[in-house]
């Protein structure tokens, strides 16, 4: 069982500055005497750099310096991405390019000036000689006979590739009554976060020492790695923090203009600071999501699915920040879902192409739960059976857990059947399919999508994929001689609301009241060494370790209480708000001490202390959750298409999700909302597009389009709390499961209204124009 405050709908305590406009992000924070960085950017696809001539450049009033990639390839170390995985080629990225850029957009040179105006204007003067190259643009023009290489190093433009297969795959689908084909594609899309990217670097000569203020989710190995390409020590760098306007993955890992900023500092003995407009954040930061599967699935007459196969093409970008294979492989790990499926394969190719470097976006497996539901929508049309009927057939059950999938995952405590059936029930499934109709009406469709959303990342995790690094998390915990609780730990919140929710979870641990508990986060000369933000490990790892903490913390405190009441041990005491409890005929009543006066016993009278305890109360505790858990949930969406001009309009939304415990029930409905937007707004519109030379066409929101408050629906949401027995108070985490399913309900729905008139999207995403194309060439219009 949890106890409070877990499970209590506290208001979030960051809103009470973010909302009144108090929050402090980078732009900010002022430093005296700063330089400002701009950088110059390649308007080419793919071109060779001939010359870079800053000549013009220097004579600008306020530049200070221009530093090229060739002059910062003797300040820093180039970016090699070489786990050793099979199939999976070493890549290597200089901090900026000397010889080539490789997309619209790659930084090759960086100006200083006194003021932001200068280093603007000092970068539009820089002169660049380049040789224009064909680019490569898609995956398809990647995998050509005879395509130019987007790396020269490698052999070829497929930078990774992976297979599996069980052993029964190849015979089941011969022997299978019927096999069904289907593929899914996903546009390129970006982050678009509110706050577009920026940083202060500020070198302290004489300690030698470089304090990056920055957003990022990963404080300490955001630290480990800009140490490391800079030939510092960790102890010489300090990674601070401050409010971050929105992440999504975005600002996880140390980005080359990041680096840029901090060798330039060091170099002019100057603090430097950066901040990106909205058109480079669109066309320049990392993209993501540029995925295609094609699946078979062998079923029976009945929809029982026999055996599933995938082939999965993903665009990579030009660059590598991350290992090729990680989302596209987490992509097939999971791809089977809260589906009895024994035999299953996958086949994973990642591929470069001339477009800006991808990587992990707020559900990186986002296309998995559409992929698999997806697929089962065509196996009940092509059997002419109902789409719920076959999710029906083929769920898991509470009788086949715990259930190992085909690729190995371990399920234990998730509940598809009782979210399909919420959510089917909340979204009124059989009155819905009973007002389809086929006359010139508006189309209805009905899109149901069975998420199970992977949580921890425990080491283990990366163990088993062979790639190097750590799922843990450190808390470290203080009470003060006040009786004020410090906890921190190594994430960093960008909106998330984790100095609420964190803090429940170490007053929970510890016993105290929440009101008298802070964490902070986002130092690292604070907190301990963790591995930050990102999936959903927030809850369950740094929750978890919090909560941990807390519990080792109260085991001290109530040792204290005990020799301060004169008992022999502490095993009828407890800690409920700050106050020690004492058991007395089957009842909890007060025992005459706070935690206010064992903190002050503990550090300003330790000679009262029971024999080996330490003064003071103090407590540093790392947790490894385990390699994968896994919360679920299912998505409802009713969608009505105008058949004239193909505009789709989301009558319902219903959202059944299981998330074990949750820690503050305001935070979870907030994070699911806001995820299941981001889906949405994902599936209905965005797209980070290019022309066939490799320019971007996305260059503003007038280009690249976000749903508005006015595009999303009202969300039904409903909760199930089935704790997970692998993790401290049963957390499961529930941040990026909304993604998933909002992808997958939205097209499951729209391809649900244009079924009966014989049209069909693979591919997102859903907008008008793209409907009613499929509407015209099924002849419907």
């Amino acid at each position: 069982m949890t106890e409070p405050p877990l499970g209590a709908a506290l208001p979030r305590r960051e809103d009470a500055r973010l909302l009144r406009g108090l929050g402090r992000y980078v732009e900010d924070i002022a430093v005296p005497g700063c330089l400002y960085a701009a950088f110059v950017r390649s308007p080419h696809a793919s071109a060779v750099i001939d010359r870079i001539d800053a000549t013009a450049t220097r004579a600008v009033p306020g530049v200070v310096a221009v530093l090229t990639g060739a002059d910062l390839a003797t300040l820093a170390a180039p970016l090699r991405i070489a786990p050793p995985i099979d199939g999976l080629y070493p890549v290597e990225m200089p901090p900026l390019p000397i010889h080539a850029a490789r997309f619209a957009g790659d930084p090759v040179a960086i100006v200083l000036a006194e003021d932001r105006a200068a280093a603007r204007d000092g970068a539009e003067a820089v002169e660049v000689a380049w040789s224009p190259l064909a680019a490569v643009t898609s995956v398809a023009t990647a995998a050509a006979a005879g395509a130019p290489r987007v790396d020269s190093a490698l052999p070829s433009n497929l930078v990774s590739r992976q297979g599996y297969a069980t052993p029964g795959l190849a015979d089941a689908f011969p022997a299978a009554p019927r096999v069904v084909t289907a593929r899914f594609g996903q546009q390129r899309q970006t982050h678009a976060p509110l706050e577009p990217r920026g940083c202060i670097a500020l070198w302290d000569e004489g300690r030698a020492h470089l304090t990056m203020r920055i957003g990022t989710q990963a404080p300490h190995p955001y630290r480990t790695a800009l140490a490391a390409r800079l030939g510092l020590r960790e102890s010489q760098v300090t990674i601070d923090c401050p409010d971050i306007g929105g992440a999504f993955g975005q600002k996880i890992v140390v980005l080359r203009e990041d680096l840029a900023v901090a060798a330039a500092a060091r170099l002019l003995r100057r603090p430097v600071r950066w901040h990106e407009g909205r058109g480079e954040n669109l066309i320049a930061a990392l993209h993501a999501r540029e995925d295609t599967v094609a699946t078979r699935a062998a079923v029976d007459d009945d929809g029982t699915i026999l055996a599933l196969s995938c082939e999965i093409d993903a665009d990579f970008g030009a660059w590598c920040f991350f290992p090729a294979n990680y989302m596209a492989r987490v992509i097939a790990l999971i791809l089977p879902g809260p589906y009895r499926i024994a035999q299953y394969g996958y086949d994973v190719r990642v591929w470069l192409t001339n477009k800006a470097p991808s990587g992990p976006m707020r559900a990186p497996m986002a296309i998995t739960s559409w992929v698999m539901d997806g697929t089962l929508d065509a196996v009940a049309r092509a059997l002419d059976r109902d789409p719920l009927e076959v999710r029906a057939r083929n769920l898991l059950r509470p009788a086949d857990l715990p259930y190992v999938t085909a690729t190995g995952e371990r399920y234990d405590a998730i509940t598809p059947a009782a979210t399909q059936d919420a959510a089917a029930t909340a979204i009124g499934y059989a009155a819905a399919r009973a007002r389809q109709r086929t006359d010139d009406g508006p189309l209805l469709g009905i899109g149901l999508c069975n998420v199970v959303e992977s949580t921890t990342y425990g080491s283990a995790f990366y163990k088993a994929a062979g790639i190097p690094g750590s799922g843990h998390e450190a808390a470290s915990v203080r009470v003060e001689p006040s009786g004020a609780v410090i906890g921190s730990c190594g994430l960093m919140g960008s909106g998330q609301g984790y100095e609420t929710t964190l803090a429940q979870a170490l007053a929970a641990g510890l016993g105290a009241a929440p009101d008298d508990v802070v964490v902070q986060l986002g130092h690292t000369d604070i907190a301990p060494y963790g591995m930050g933000s990102r999936g959903a490990r927030g809850a369950t790892a740094g929750g978890g370790a919090l909560f941990l903490a807390g519990q080792r913390m109260r085991a001290k405190v109530l040792a204290i209480a005990a020799a301060m009441l004169g008992l022999n041990a502490a095993d009828a005491l407890t800690l409920r708000d700050g106050v020690v409890l004492r058991r007395i005929d089957d009842a909890w009543q007060p025992a005459g001490l706070t935690l206010a006066d064992i903190a002050r016993l503990a550090y300003l009278d330790p000679l009262r202390l029971p024999p080996g305890v330490e003064p003071g109360l103090h407590v540093v505790l790392a947790y490894d959750p385990p390699a994968m858990t896994y919360s679920n949930s299912t998505h409802a969406c009713l969608v009505e298409i105008d058949r004239a001009t193909g505009t789709p309009r989301i009558l319902r939304y219903v959202v059944a999700e299981d998330a074990g415990t949750r820690i503050n029930p305001l935070v979870v409905a907030g994070q699911t909302q806001g995820a299941t937007s981001m889906g949405l707004s994902g599936a209905l519109m965005e797209h980070a597009a290019y022309d066939a030379d490799g320019q971007a066409l996305a260059g503003s929101f007038m280009d690249y389009a976000v749903a508005r408050a006015a595009d999303l629906p009202d969300f039904d949401l409903h909760h199930l709390d089935t704790a997970s027995p692998a993790t401290p108070a049963g957390i499961k985490g529930m941040a990026e499961g909304g993604t998933m399913g909002a992808i997958g309900a939205l097209m499951n729905a729209v391809n649900d209204a244009l079924a009966p008139v014989g049209a069909h999207l693979d591919s997102g995403p859903a907008t008008p124009a793209r409907i009613w194309q499929a509407l015209r060439a099924a002849g419907a219009v």
